[in-house]
């Protein structure tokens, strides 16, 4: 029998609010944002982990000191299990991006939800802790996919600058640029350390601008890290 909380999923799913409208959620909702400490900016990366890039990543955050955010698919974990204990165990914060990379509306509630859950038991599997965080595919939120997270206690969280990073034409450049124009102490930066749901190749547009990110910010005083440091989020 279902409840009513599940009939409700079912009635507004297809309806993703403001979530994929950046300045319309970044004002309006930056607690799902993650909107964090103003002396903080959050470095995120999402699809991994790839065993073709995902490595250069972590040798240069180590080089750099820094920890990041990594919003995993479950079906690419499933292919590299090593690759995510070795993110975890560099220090990083593993966070759920799904099992697979398809857009929650074309999901039902009960699919949502299973997979969320098998993309954070396999996770929680490989690492010994519970991910905390979930980032949708696309950033697109349904009402299941809130119903869902709630359940599993994850909570959504999205971003306030990316860097269009999946584009053929991307730079370090064009990357560093995108991701500033829109950056304030306190934000969240989406970047992504593979290729596979981009163009080929991206990934390397993205690696040459992470250190040129990490100096922009230093020059304005705002430290750099996963979300876990990141302040209380939904805060200015």
């Amino acid at each position: 029998m279902l409840r009513f909380a599940d009939v409700a999923a079912v009635a507004t799913h297809p309806f993703p609010a403001t979530t994929t409208f950046g300045p319309a959620r970044n004002r309006l909702l930056p607690g799902l944002s993650a909107r964090g400490a103003p002396d903080h900016v959050a470095l995120t990366f999402d699809d991994g982990p790839d065993p073709n890039s995902t490595p250069r990543f972590l040798n240069l955050l180590a080089a750099r000191g820094v920890h990041a955010t990594f919003f995993l698919l479950g079906s690419m974990a499933s292919r590299a299990p090593g690759l995510v204990q070795e993110i975890h165990a560099a220090g990083h914060e593993i966070a759920v991006h799904g099992w697979h990379h398809r857009s929650l509306l074309l999901r039902g509630p009960r699919a949502s939800h299973q997979d969320l859950a098998r993309a954070r038991d396999l996770l929680a599997d490989l690492t010994g802790t519970q991910p905390r965080l979930f980032r949708p595919p696309y950033g697109v939120m349904t009402t299941a996919a809130h119903l869902s997270a709630r359940r599993l206690n994850l909570r959504p969280t999205l971003w306030t600058s990316w860097g269009e990073d999946w584009t053929a034409r991307a730079t370090p450049t064009s990357v560093l640029k995108q991701v500033t124009k829109d950056l304030h102490g306190g934000g969240t930066v989406l970047l992504h350390d593979t290729d596979c749901t981009a163009k080929p190749g991206s990934w390397r547009a993205t690696l040459g601008a992470v250190p040129l990110l990490l100096d922009h910010c230093a020059e304005r005083g705002w430290s750099m890290g996963p979300l876990r440091e990141h302040g209380r989020m939904g805060g200015r």
